[in-house]
């Protein structure tokens, strides 16, 4: 109570002091025309009164602004974390397929590579069974060609004159 009566006895003599008209930032109060202390401080009371419930309502507003800002806030963090959320729900479900389609991958892969390595086992056995057969033929060529030298040498020391239907035939 002491400091709200210093603050009316601060404001009364600032009041008389006061230029009209002049500071902006400065309340200016008429001048009394008579010297009835008491309506004067009535007046002040009043004036004071009327500057708190300003202040009050300021306040009011401010904190308003504030708690609305805060809500404000608060509802887009909620939003952000629920965005958050399902952006990792959705790295998560990628990784998981990912991982799926590579292994299904690895697994092709590893398919295709026995089916190159038995692809060559077979290629390696045709070549095999190819030079085989190239031998084979070449000692087929050979024991024909024998058996041809022999049967001219028979057949030419046993007939001359059978020369040229042997040839014919050869």
């Amino acid at each position: 109570m002491y400091v709200f009566s210093t603050s009316l006895n601060c404001m009364a003599q600032r009041s008389s002091r006061a230029p009209v008209g002049g500071d902006k930032d400065v309340l200016s109060f008429p001048s009394p025309l008579a010297p009835d202390k008491g309506a004067t401080a009535l007046d002040l009371v009043y004036q004071a009164a009327d500057v708190f419930r300003g202040m009050e309502e300021r306040a009011r507003e401010t904190e308003a602004r504030a708690q609305s800002l805060c809500t404000s806030a608060l509802e887009r963090l909620r939003l952000a974390e629920t965005r958050a959320e399902a952006a990792e729900q959705a790295q998560r479900e990628l990784i998981v397929a990912a991982e799926r389609k590579l292994q299904h991958a690895c697994r092709a892969l590893e398919q295709a590579q026995s089916c190159i390595e038995a692809q060559k086992d077979k290629l390696t056995a045709a070549e095999l069974r190819a030079e085989v057969a190239e031998a084979e033929t070449r000692q087929a060529k050979e024991a024909l060609a024998l058996v041809e030298e022999a049967i001219r040498k028979r057949l030419l020391c046993a007939n001359p004159h059978a020369d040229g239907r042997l040839a014919a035939v050869a």
